[in-house]
């Protein structure tokens, strides 16, 4: 499968999950910040990138979970240096370079989430 029908397939998957018009879907579109995903979606969305590409995601691959239970990871509201490198192995899909470079406030992660990212996460489900 291209990397285009992944873009296309996760366009309608995010059209059908968050009730956006896919012309909003553009690859730099932030899951979060431009298309209003909440948590809750990112389960709906989990289970709809399962069923569309037939492939199985274990909890936590997809989108970070547990993160600010742990000190070494977060610490005063802000990703540690080992959050960040956890992020970068855990989520290789997700470019976290606005986060390393800039604002490191956890609730700046879900932004650094794209539509690109999920079609990079795909992309490499697939391949594997």
């Amino acid at each position: 499968m291209s990397r285009d029908e992944i873009f296309e397939k996760i366009q309608t998957v995010l059209d059908d999950a968050l009730g956006v018009d896919e012309d909003e879907v553009t690859p730099n579109a932030s899951l979060t910040a431009d298309l209003g995903a909440e948590s809750i979606d990112f389960l709906d969305i989990v289970f709809r990138i399962e069923k569309t590409f037939d492939i199985k995601i274990p909890q936590g691959e997809l989108f970070p979970e547990g993160l600010t239970e742990n000190p070494e990871w977060v610490a005063d509201g802000n990703l540690t240096d080992a959050g960040l490198a956890m992020l970068k192995e855990r989520m290789g899909h997700v470019d976290f370079d606005a986060i390393e470079n800039g604002d490191r406030n956890v609730s700046k992660i879900a932004d650094s989430i794209t539509v690109d990212s999920l079609v990079n996460f795909v992309e490499m489900k697939l391949g594997s």
